[in-house]
């Protein structure tokens, strides 16, 4: 491993985000990809009113974001390594700044969906491999979902699959992704 890219919620803090909440808030049918909806929305009026829906919600869970057990000292240990390392969210700039600041994340380079397309999509892994001069097969990408483990499959990077507290049916999603790719 040459250089490690994270995911942020759920994989380095925990997060308390209430999606099905934010669904219905934003009258998001359930079996749909949030950002995806409010992408979709023709009406600038209603496409600003869901953003600014998501942004209460993501702000508020900024605040409580705590390190998971033992993602702090895994950090420290690839810093130790000298590996570079980032961290690609889907989350917003200003929300992903707050859980950074309050938790004190010592890694500077962070990819937002306000600055790529949101995950699967590997544009902010490739750019980040690309910046780094690393073959993307020496990057390892860590995260808790099944778009974190598209994203580094659509890059053609390690997808390494972290899940603190199982969710039961997106565990089985994830394997189940691995298993067919």
């Amino acid at each position: 491993m040459k250089g490690i890219i994270f995911d942020l919620d759920d994989t380095l803090v925990k997060t308390n985000l209430d999606f099905g909440a934010i669904k219905r808030d934003i009258a998001c049918p359930s079996n749909e990809d949030i950002l995806t909806f409010i992408g979709n929305i023709v009406c600038p009026s209603m496409k600003s009113r869901a953003h600014n829906t998501v942004l209460e919600h993501e702000l508020h869970d900024a605040v409580t974001s705590k390190w998971l057990p033992g993602a702090q000292e895994f950090v420290q240990a690839a810093i130790q390594q000298d590996l570079p390392l980032a961290i690609v969210t889907r989350n917003c700039r200003e929300a992903t700044n707050i859980k950074i600041k309050n938790n004190n994340i010592s890694i500077e380079q962070v990819i937002t969906r306000e600055d790529a397309p949101a995950k699967p999509d590997p544009t902010a892994l490739l750019t980040i491999a690309a910046q780094w001069d690393i073959d993307v097969k020496h990057i390892a990408y860590v995260g808790d979902y099944i778009y974190d483990i598209q994203a580094a499959h659509n890059a053609k990077m390690q997808a390494w699959l972290y899940k603190y507290q199982a969710d039961k049916k997106d565990y089985k999603d994830c394997l189940s992704y691995i298993a067919k790719n």
